[in-house]
């Protein structure tokens, strides 16, 4: 007897965390998201300052033949970083957002193979601390994913059993 009330009172506390959860957990995703991209993007407009700031000017200029320079690569890039930033902290322009997102995060990975003197150790199994700050954008890829997955109003659920009823209709 005194099982089933725990785990009864389990069950319902666990009810009000998983829904709590699915309620929230979108847009705190996107604005803890959106938070790391402007905090990123205003290191950069400080030379020196942000740590992938070097590298991330230098993949630029690589990619663009040398035509982009960091001077003008630096401030472009910062921008662009806070622009994401603020449309994922306000949700604001959210598919425009994560479109520049995405544009950006694939001059992010570049070094991994423009540069692997520099993001590995041992190529491609051990990366160095500048790789594994790149590796990292992984999670903030999947999240820009998780994100767009409900630009058109859609939801996380948290109840299986309207899961079930959803997939019948």
């Amino acid at each position: 007897m005194q099982q089933q009330i725990l785990r009864t009172q389990f069950e319902t506390i666990d009810r009000r965390i998983t829904g709590w959860m699915a309620k929230y957990g979108i847009i705190l995703l996107r604005i803890s998201v959106g938070i790391v991209f402007f905090w990123f993007g205003v290191l950069k407009f400080v030379p020196g300052l942000s740590p992938a700031d070097e590298l991330a000017t230098r993949t630029i200029s690589t990619l663009t033949f040398g035509v982009v320079h960091p001077d003008i690569s630096r401030p472009v890039l910062a921008a662009w970083e806070c622009i994401i930033g603020m449309g994922l902290i306000t949700g604001l322009l959210t598919r425009v957002t994560l479109l520049l997102l995405f544009v950006q995060m694939l001059g992010t990975i570049t070094p991994l193979v423009l540069f692997t003197h520099e993001t590995w150790t041992h190529f491609p199994i051990v990366p160095t601390l500048e790789g594994q700050y790149i590796l990292k954008n992984m999670v903030l890829i999947t999240a820009a994913i998780v994100i767009g997955a409900t630009v058109r109003g859609g939801k996380l659920i948290d109840d299986p059993t309207l899961l079930k009823t959803e997939k019948q209709t």
